[in-house]
């Protein structure tokens, strides 16, 4: 077909079947992405190699995809998927019929791996990557406790300026000594200070009114 000597088909072709691809690793689309990838890779393979090097190509690049599914699902370190984004752009360039054509297909692989991940806003996302990304919030119901115990303990104690709060300063309480703020207030040195809050090490006081 005529269509297909146009140097800028491979770019939709590649750009469309990675789109799709990476979109199935990365989202939960029950399979349907990965056929329509599948046939837009497959298309473009078919159209510029003979029967010898089709699947040799095809190989190369599905290696190249199985790669990042690896390191997506078990090393989390970027290593595989780096050489498999490579795998996946040799083999479309190797493909093509010349450099022209070859540059457009790897174009179309880097903006269609680029573009998939705006499938993470509409649907349901694969647990992949999940060593590197922290997606659990901080939060005491969850288990964890990001203020630090310490300071925590000095919710509701007293101590003594040891110079002017304007708003920030240093505070003691129990012979130990404390970065502090005060809230929004000038305290003078020397003053009796009451701690309000504690957020992380952030330690908020305010002056003791008799």
């Amino acid at each position: 077909m005529e269509i297909f000597e146009l140097a800028w088909i491979g770019f939709i072709i590649t750009c469309l079947g990675t789109l799709f691809l990476i979109g199935e690793v990365i989202v939960n689309m029950r399979g349907i992405f990965a056929l329509l990838g599948i046939g837009f890779i497959t298309i473009y393979f078919a159209t510029y190699v003979d029967t010898g090097s089709f699947f040799i190509m095809l190989i190369i690049y599905f290696v190249g995809l199985l790669l990042i599914i690896i390191d997506g699902k078990l090393l989390n370190d970027g290593t595989l998927a780096t050489l498999g984004v490579a795998s996946m752009l040799t083999s479309v360039a190797l493909a093509a019929p010349d450099l022209t054509t070859g540059l457009y297909a790897v174009l179309g692989v880097l903006i269609g791996g680029g573009l998939s991940l705006f499938f993470l806003k509409v649907f349901k996302r694969r647990d992949m990557w999940s060593k590197i990304t922290l997606k659990d919030q901080l939060t005491k119901e969850a288990g964890y406790n990001s203020m630090n115990n310490t300071y925590e303990g000095l919710v509701g104690q007293k101590g003594i300026a040891l110079n002017d709060m304007r708003p920030v300063g240093t505070i003691r309480i129990n012979k130990k000594d404390y970065s502090a703020v005060s809230n929004g207030q000038w305290i003078a040195k020397n003053t009796e200070v009451l701690v309000s809050q504690v957020d992380g090490t952030k330690i908020l006081v305010e002056k003791v009114t008799n």
